[in-house]
């Protein structure tokens, strides 16, 4: 049986009892609640929740979990000539939305921006047996083995002709986007770039919800990679983080916003 973390969605193998605590929660980029640990079983999970669908623009779809479950990021699904790609991942994986992704031709792969995202990745694996993707650097994190699992090293991985990712850092050092070169170019960011309400600039952080910021020279690391390509869009983690022009632009005015700040 699978439990999991209430406040991060981490899955954990449930033997005789509750694991004792949550290492994600336990590390300073995340946290423990003050009234403590709590835990859900996956199957009272998926009782009482379901996912949500959005269309974005053409072969690109977000699923989010309603009620909100856990951080409540989203994940993608990218339709490609090559098969489908999920972009991510969220702990409810109910009966509908297995319907609804066979139905469109099932996962050709998995993968997933960094650790708080991992939530029940074995179990998506293993209904639609795909690869999970994940960062070689970031493998201690790993709570439940799998042998879906491919640790994938260096600064770039291709999975499809279009579709690559890309390993930016900060957040966790395997941090990594998803860059899909089509049209004038698209990022899946997680929330290695945080994009602010007003969907108009992006922030780095160590920690988001301590308030940790990174240094200057992680955000310079980061801009300067991302120059290296050319994108408009950004889809963010989060329901409404979405950049529809200028990305480019927009990361690297904010990167030197950043910086300033920091003196």
């Amino acid at each position: 049986m699978i439990t999991l973390c209430n406040t991060c969605g981490t899955s954990y193998n449930l033997g005789d009892q509750h694991p004792e605590s949550c290492k994600i929660c336990e590390d300073e980029r995340q946290y423990v609640p003050v009234s403590g640990q709590k835990w859900i079983e996956f199957s009272t999970l998926v009782h009482n929740h379901s996912n949500k669908w959005k269309q974005h623009q053409e072969n690109l779809f977000s699923l989010q979990t309603v009620p909100s479950f856990a951080i409540g990021q989203r994940a993608f699904l990218i339709r490609t000539a090559e098969g489908n790609i999920l972009w991510d991942c969220i702990a409810c994986l109910d009966e509908a939305t297995k319907a609804l992704i066979h139905s469109l031709g099932g996962l050709k792969a998995i993968a997933l921006s960094h650790p708080h995202f991992y939530s029940t990745m074995q179990d998506w694996a293993e209904e639609f047996d795909a690869p999970l993707y994940l960062h070689s650097s970031d493998q201690q994190w790993i709570n439940r083995d799998h042998k879906s699992i491919t640790l994938w090293e260096g600064d770039t991985f291709q999975l499809t002709q279009d579709i690559h990712l890309l390993r930016l850092g900060g957040h966790f050092t395997g941090g990594s986007v998803l860059y899909w070169s089509k049209d004038e170019g698209i990022l899946l960011a997680g929330d290695i770039i945080q994009i602010t309400p007003g969907a108009d600039a992006v922030s780095f952080m160590w920690s988001y919800p301590n308030h940790l910021p990174l240094s200057a020279k992680s955000v310079s690391q980061i801009n300067h990679r991302l120059q290296r390509i050319t994108f408009s869009k950004i889809y963010g983690a989060f329901e409404d983080q979405d950049i529809l022009r200028e990305g480019n632009k927009i990361v690297r005015q904010s990167s030197e916003k950043y910086i300033a700040c920091l003196g």
